[in-house]
């Protein structure tokens, strides 16, 4: 191990190993070089080194550097021009019947994640791994809650009532508010059946911002509802987006709501944002009301 240490230090060194195994030579049935490109291989390669040395670390702490020289390579997942893969997008019927089977299976947590990431358009390593449940409805601030956006390094408190106290978020709240009885503090969420090594519920996400547990349980939940096998937990949160748009939202209510605009712009937004996201949600809600009763009421709101 000392010795793969010193030799892997200098990072030209690693992305020369990274670029051997990036690309395969071999002659076709002509006698033709042909160059092929691996990327997910060599990606995956490098994965296992990162976690390999992570295991030496722990195992060898005087030994081994706690830095890892192969975090932060910049890998990319696709080739320089090549078009980049849409993530595909989940109707609310989808995301309803993905609910229902969450709840059956015993996965809760991640029932009211699909719903979180669908109203409050937040990306699913921002939902596992930054919202704690302290940002829900605070003491100070009963009727908001905290937003944060550590992508474009912004934060927002979303209403969760309007002008008159109508909720705004009732089947959403309704979940939320029985989470919070129940967590003391910290994450919000967690996994929900007991790890044999922990005595509290471990959280989705992992030290190591690792969310691969989660995806393969969410991919469970896919199969077990019957829906497309492409989707992902992110496909909720894109149609959140979709469904924003369908409802006629401006591009400012649109941006208000994903916080998509630069932060030296949001003190000269700060006292419109609380109207754009008030009128944003109620927007939403009637054009989901309207598709409901246009699928003949077979798939009720959040049933």
């Amino acid at each position: 191990m000392s010795v793969i240490v010193v030799f892997l230090r200098p990072l030209g060194l690693r992305l020369a190993v990274y670029a051997n195994l990036l690309v395969v030579q071999y002659k076709d049935a002509d006698g033709n070089i042909v160059k092929r490109e691996r990327r997910r291989f060599a990606n995956a390669a490098m994965t296992a080194c990162r976690r390999a040395w992570f295991v030496g670390q722990r195992a060898q702490e005087t030994k081994v550097p706690a830095i890892n020289p192969f975090s932060r390579m910049g890998l990319k997942s696709r080739a320089p021009g090549q078009a980049v893969r849409e993530t595909p997008t989940a109707t609310w019927e989808e995301l309803v019947a993905f609910r229902q089977a969450a709840k059956r299976l015993g996965y809760h947590s991640i029932a009211t994640a699909a719903l979180l990431t669908w109203e409050w358009l937040q990306r699913e390593e921002h939902i596992f791994g930054v919202f704690e449940i302290e940002h829900y409805r605070p003491k100070e601030r009963p009727n908001s809650v905290r937003i944060m956006h550590p992508k474009n390094g912004e934060e927002a408190w979303w209403p969760l009532v309007d002008e008159n106290s109508v909720l705004l978020f009732p089947e959403l709240m309704a979940e939320l508010d029985a989470l919070k009885d129940s967590v003391a503090s910290g994450l919000a969420f967690r996994r929900d059946h007991a790890h044999r090594r922990s005595p509290t519920p471990l959280p989705w996400i992992t030290e190591r911002k690792d969310l691969r547990y989660l995806r393969h349980v969410v991919k469970k939940i896919i199969i077990a509802a019957g829906l497309r096998n492409e989707l992902s937990f992110t496909s909720f949160r894109h149609g959140g987006f979709t469904e924003g748009a369908d409802s006629d939202l401006t591009d400012a209510e649109l941006r208000a709501a994903g916080r998509h605009r630069s932060r030296l712009q949001l003190p000269t937004y700060a006292k419109r944002t609380r109207k754009q996201l008030i009128v944003a949600a109620k927007k939403r809600r009637e054009e989901r009301a309207r598709t409901t009763l246009l699928s003949e009421g077979v798939l009720a709101p959040h049933s």
